[in-house]
């Protein structure tokens, strides 16, 4: 009977990154061999470091999660007290004494100095300004509108000075001659008109512009969407306007 020589081939050792024989007493050799037992305790302490890591990453998301949710739920109770106190009223959220909620507006009120104040985002309000302002600007402007006032009402309660008599001229006619017409030709003496100015021509009326009907329509659309819009917003002052 005849027999056939077979190759047994190499076998890839993947920690020592080479080829080794294919038989027992090889492979065998190869991994009681220094080399071989050094590179697999690398791979493994490779393989422990990345394990920690990713457990390391894991437990950091896992706590930023946390303080996420912690602070979006602090945040979620305090808009919820603020909601609460502008429903019943609570003088809590003004700023100082004085201030009154005013209910129809849902904003606190000062009777004294005539500003708004929003204790949500903490600006303040008046007729005079027409916009929201922070603290500083708002008394800013109440201080110089007293002021003004109180000018106002000094300049109004100071007495008139009293006409002072001009003292007659004693002599005779003063020498020279005498002019009796004005010196500009072009200005009317009072309680008569101009010479010049008698034949000036009077400038026609200019004829009113022409609009279609498609322009009138756009116009009328415009007015109507802009008066809906201040109805809309007219409560809040246009703090949270948009355009």
């Amino acid at each position: 009977m005849t027999e056939y020589w077979v190759s047994q081939g190499n076998k890839w050792c993947d920690f020592c990154k080479i080829y080794i024989s294919n038989n027992p007493f090889s492979i065998r050799t190869h991994e009681l061999g220094k080399r071989h037992k050094d590179n697999v305790t690398k791979r493994l302490a490779t393989m422990q470091k990345e394990s920690d890591a990713k457990d390391k990453e894991q437990q950091q998301a896992a706590r930023a999660l946390q303080q996420i949710e912690a602070k979006a739920k602090k945040s979620y109770q305090k808009d919820l007290e603020n909601s609460q106190r502008n429903v019943d009223g609570d003088t809590s959220a003004a700023p100082g004494d004085g201030w009154v909620f005013d209910s129809t507006s849902g904003y606190y009120y000062d009777k004294s100095t005539g500003l708004y104040y929003d204790s949500n985002s903490g600006f303040y309000y008046s007729d005079g300004l027409g916009k929201w302002v922070t603290q500083e600007e708002a008394y800013k402007s109440v201080k110089t509108s007293k002021t003004d006032v109180g000018q106002s009402s000094t300049s109004q309660s100071k007495p008139p000075a009293a006409d002072t008599a001009v003292p007659a001229i004693k002599g005779g006619p003063a020498p020279g001659r005498v002019v009796t017409k004005p010196l500009n030709p072009m200005r009317p003496i009072k309680g008569a008109p101009s010479a010049v100015g008698v034949n000036k021509r009077k400038r026609e009326d200019s004829k009113p512009k022409v609009i279609s009907k498609e322009e009138e329509t756009a116009l009328k659309a415009r007015e109507a969407a802009r008066k809906r819009v201040e109805d809309r917003e007219k409560p809040l002052m246009g703090l949270y306007r948009s355009y």
